[in-house]
């Protein structure tokens, strides 16, 4: 005839290869990608939220975006810096990036 017989495969002919291995697979994944970037990330953010309720009057700032200042006053949801003499810039306290040592920046009387 034109058409072949199908023969079906014998039993225990190949592992179906699920089960109990691709759930281990997954798990050692997440596990993987938690301790690699997850955890560290919740790190960080865990620093920046000390460091942001940790400002002072008088903190030498570096805001995103590069800007230098000093602050000169504080609310609960905005910082403002002397960024030069008589020159002040307002901005969002988690705008902060970094806080600098005392005496960083010389210019601002």
């Amino acid at each position: 005839m034109l058409i072949n017989p199908a023969w079906a495969q014998t039993p225990g002919g190949g592992a179906a290869g699920g089960g109990i291995e691709s759930l281990v697979l997954i798990v050692l994944m997440f596990a993987v990608l938690y301790f690699l970037m997850i955890r560290p990330q919740m790190k960080r953010a865990k620093e920046h939220k000390g460091m942001i309720d940790a400002l002072q009057k008088g903190d030498e700032v570096v805001a995103a975006g590069g800007m230098l200042g000093r602050i000169s006053r504080l609310n609960e949801n905005y910082v403002t810096l002397e960024v030069s003499d008589k020159v002040e810039v307002q901005i969002q306290r988690p705008s902060v990036q970094l806080v600098l040592p005392k005496g960083t920046i010389k210019n601002i009387q």
